[in-house]
């Protein structure tokens, strides 16, 4: 195989993939990406046996083949390159040259036959199988608006993701680690036969958010143990999460009996700040809500205490709530509304965070002194 490529477009391939490789595999060929010249593309690769992703740049394909190399080391090498064009040359027993003006560099990589396969997106959908489309900016913006709220607890495995459902016309996304839980949902045109729920895995929901665009669409089809994206030049699979997700619709609180509508920009500043002389044994803030009137509070015996006091219309009973400040303000750097809803039954019951768009946050308050 030899190609020329421009560095910055090849850069942009190895960056686009090489975040899922893995450093800690005893098998050699995961620490390598794929790379295919043929006709005009070079196509590139990368797997962990859990998700792989291919993506594509231009190049001077001088003679078409494939090798895999050594991923760090492949894109440290291009990073540090002096000018803008290279070549890339691959000999019979796997030696890629790069040269790059004055610049010289030899690594040797493995055949591509022991690379595992990572499968092609389907031409047309079926029945049992139909293409979901939606705007990447749309997609983007729902995974915003939940993924915080995934677990990184390895034992609870069917939390380590996002449930997704396609039911009614709609997409939801759920999100929960237990103690909260976050739910964005979006209109979407798909057949009734295409109704399902699978839990696709953090990695690929973290790959999503990173390289989903703010123009164009992403596809996505939904195969037997396995979800495939498709946008731009880029192909995410996924393996889904073996489990059953909770009933999340048991968590979510039956009808408020209070309504405080915040300034969403102040009150997240309010909670950071008070948040500052939380403990981190304790860690909570206090939310007092009396007449017309929210306080906020912290306090750290060995510390000292934090208060601020933001307008709101009130006009319910004097009570207070203790809830995790990091959790309280997750959902508020999230969304974009400037004003947000918190919905209330009483001391102990969770609160409800929801604003203009179908959203809503579920949070659990914390046992007060």
């Amino acid at each position: 195989m030899k190609l020329v490529l421009q560095k910055q477009k090849f850069l942009n391939a190895l960056s686009s993939v090489q975040n899922i490789v893995s450093t800690r595999t005893p098998i050699g060929i995961l620490n390598n990406l794929l790379l295919r010249g043929a006709g005009s593309t070079l196509t590139v690769a990368a797997t962990d046996l859990d998700i792989g992703i291919r993506t594509a740049c231009e190049a001077g394909v001088e003679k078409p083949g494939a090798v895999t190399l050594p991923a760090r080391r492949l894109f440290s090498i291009i990073r540090e390159l002096p000018s803008e064009e290279l070549t890339l040359d691959v000999d019979s027993k796997l030696g890629a040259t790069i040269r790059c003006g004055a610049a010289f560099f030899r690594i040797m990589g493995m055949p591509e036959e022991e690379f595992p396969a990572i499968p092609d997106f389907p031409s047309k959908g079926g029945d049992k199988n139909p293409i979901y489309k939606i705007e990447q900016k749309v997609l983007k913006e729902l995974i915003r608006r939940v993924s915080y709220a995934m677990s990184a607890d390895e034992k609870r495995y069917v939390l380590n993701g996002l449930l997704v459902c396609l039911k009614d016309g709609k997409l939801t996304l759920v999100a929960t680690d237990g103690r909260r839980l976050a739910l964005a949902d979006q209109e979407l045109d798909f057949p009734k036969s295409g109704e399902r729920e699978f839990i696709l895995p953090a990695k690929a929901v973290l790959e999503l958010q990173r390289q989903l665009a703010d123009k164009d669409e992403v596809s996505f089809v939904v195969l037997e143990n396995q979800i495939l994206f498709q946008f731009g030049t880029t192909l995410i699979a996924a393996k889904m999460v073996e489990g059953n997700y909770p009933n999340y619709r048991q968590v979510i609180p039956a009808e408020a009996k209070e309504r405080v509508t915040l300034e969403r920009e102040l009150f997240l500043n309010s909670v950071r700040r008070v948040a500052l002389l939380s403990s981190e044994k304790s860690n909570s803030v206090k939310l007092t809500f009396t007449k017309n009137n929210l306080e906020i509070a912290a306090n750290t015996p060995d510390v000292g205490e934090a208060r601020e006091a933001i307008p709101v219309q009130y006009k319910g009973k004097d009570f207070t709530m203790a809830f995790n400040p990091e959790f309280l303000a997750d959902p508020l750097k999230n969304i974009e509304g400037d004003t947000v809803h918190f919905d209330f039954i009483d001391e102990l019951s969770p609160g409800v965070i929801r604003y203009s768009k179908p959203f809503l946050y579920v949070i659990m308050p914390m046992r007060t002194a």
